[in-house]
């Protein structure tokens, strides 16, 4: 088609060139941005995609095999195919939000075996709302008053469950109140107490504070308990709920593979209605934590498919990827495996594999292992990592196939056997020769995060080339262990913050009064820092 040449257009012009478009729309074949035009109905999508060129690697993201379990920073799982239907399907229509929750929390709640039910946004989203219902219910002048002013101001959690997840709890701002007793639980128990968290898994079934006795007390005193059992599998009868829990919340994009923004809180119908009250399209404190109408959609594919899937003959099928893989790797050089059933957590249940190895013998330690297969093609990720040269070559790796794909088993046995068979060469980390630095003695430290600085106080006292000490932080402080060989030292901590820790490992070289170099914080990232003397 010729196109007009630019310059002064008349509104002739531009009627005529838009009824050239029309045409010519309306002799082409039907594409799904089209069908917006033509109110023809699009096909359904179709993965045009390769492992090597796919919409990721077009803008420069490598996708990867999951062999190592359903973490959200590797987006969980992938959605069932009933799941990605149903969310494509649900995109063609408009609905009220405030139907279409009832409907399908109560569709989900009767497959569940719970009173009631909301789709949210993840377990951690479940978390946040269910403790703001049980803070403020359905009060729009608490809720708008969040999170500075209320009247049920503190949240209970058992010593044994804070943890990172216990953050959407504190969301809202509550005040905390750890317990590790029966009896300190009765006493802690007051007007101002809204819920009870607790993070389910087979330790908070055998600690002498239980679940079940939890919500024996928590019942006596009208208090609801949380139950977040994100990971495990929703089994009917819900085993929380016979243990008297009042909310149970689990991730959708687990197990159960729906959407990876989903997840499901069940409860009484009074306050699951609250915590969707609280939550978007109101505006109320949750108006950030919006489900849309494809995520709930997929959410109750993933909760039809769930209980309707053949769970035994899954788990024989990754058992054979385990002995595949196992086989593959067999003959190498001090290479064992050992396959592990899973145990009696509902969490991430699935038969895993451990191959260990000699790293001074094969030539590749298993940290070096993970590495390579991470910055390799195909890009492969595996749980864990053992061995680091040179004074600990005894290695591993693990493999666990609950999210792996039919016929990524292959591709990880063969790769990895291909790896250990022909490591290529790897040194050892350079020896620092020198006189021994003296660290022993009070340090101002300031350390550049990538947003931000902190101070921070380091106090070492140092035995040969053993260090020790403490790190004073802004807001927390942690001890420190550490070695010096020459003029590098190496100090290592952990910060306990509210549910979860802070690692920091300064690693750096020091030049009289001053010691500087880098800080690695785990999943926090990296920093510099430079220490001086006081």
């Amino acid at each position: 088609m010729r196109l007009l040449k630019r310059g002064n257009w008349s509104r002739r012009d531009v009627l005529k060139q838009s009824g050239i478009l029309s045409a010519a729309l309306a002799a082409a074949p039907v594409s799904a941005s089209a069908a917006l035009l033509t109110g023809e109905p699009g096909a359904m999508p179709v993965n045009t995609g390769t492992a090597t060129e796919n919409l990721y690697t077009k803008i420069g993201v490598r996708p990867l095999i999951n062999a190592r379990g359903t973490f959200t920073i590797i987006t969980g799982s992938q959605s069932l195919p009933e799941v990605k239907q149903a969310m494509f399907e649900a995109s063609h229509h408009y609905v009220h939000l405030d139907e279409l929750m009832p409907a399908v929390g109560a569709e989900i709640a009767s497959h569940m075996g719970a009173p009631s039910a909301i789709v949210t946004v993840g377990c951690e989203a479940a978390i946040a709302l269910a403790t703001v219902a049980c803070i403020c219910g359905t009060d729009p002048e608490l809720s708008q008053s969040l999170p500075y002013k209320k009247k049920r101001s503190q949240v209970i959690i058992p010593k044994h469950s804070r943890n990172p997840y216990d953050f959407g709890v504190r969301m809202s701002g509550p005040e905390i109140v750890e317990v590790e007793s029966d009896d300190e639980l009765r006493s802690k128990i007051n007007e101002k107490t809204a819920m009870i968290y607790i993070l389910s898994g087979p330790r908070a079934f055998e600690e002498p504070l239980s679940i079940k006795t939890i919500c024996a007390i928590a019942k006596e005193k009208g208090i609801p308990v949380f139950v977040d059992a994100a990971a495990e599998e929703p089994l009917v009868p819900n085993i929380h709920l016979a243990a008297g829990a009042t909310f149970v919340a689990y991730s959708g994009g687990k197990c159960m593979r729906g959407p990876q923004t989903a997840g499901v809180l069940l409860g009484p119908k009074d306050l699951c209605a609250a915590a969707f009250w609280n939550a978007a399209p109101h505006h109320n404190w949750g108006r950030a934590l919006k489900v849309g109408k494809e995520e709930a959609m997929g959410m109750l594919a993933a909760v039809r498919a769930w209980y309707k899937r053949d769970h035994e003959a899954e788990q024989h099928q990754w058992l054979e990827w385990d002995k595949y893989i196992a086989e593959t790797v067999k003959g190498i050089p001090t290479v064992t495996t050992e396959i592990r059933m899973p145990s009696a957590d509902l969490s991430n249940r699935a038969p895993t594999l451990q191959i260990r190895w000699d790293g001074a013998k094969v030539g590749i330690t298993g940290t070096e292992l993970v590495e390579k297969l991470d910055k390799g093609t195909p890009r492969i990720l595996v749980d864990g990592g053992r061995g680091r040269r040179p004074e600990m070559m005894e290695s591993s790796i693990g493999i666990m196939p609950y999210m792996m794909q039919p016929g990524d088993y292959k591709t990880v046995a063969d790769t990895i056997a291909k790896y250990l068979r022909n490591p290529g060469h790897y040194d050892n980390p350079p020896v620092y020769t020198g006189p021994l630095a003296n660290l022993a003695g009070s340090w101002n430290a300031t350390i550049n995060y990538s947003r931000g600085v902190g101070l921070q106080q380091l106090e070492l006292s140092q035995d040969g080339d053993a260090l020790s000490g403490t790190q004073k932080g802004e807001v927390y402080n942690s001890q420190l262990k550490g070695k010096v060989v020459a003029d590098h030292a190496t100090l290592s901590g952990t910060m306990q913050v509210s549910g979860t820790e802070v690692p920091y490992t300064f690693t750096g070289v020091v030049a009289g009064n001053t010691f500087a170099g880098d800080v690695k914080l785990g999943e926090y990232g990296t920093a510099t820092f430079k220490a001086v003397r006081a």
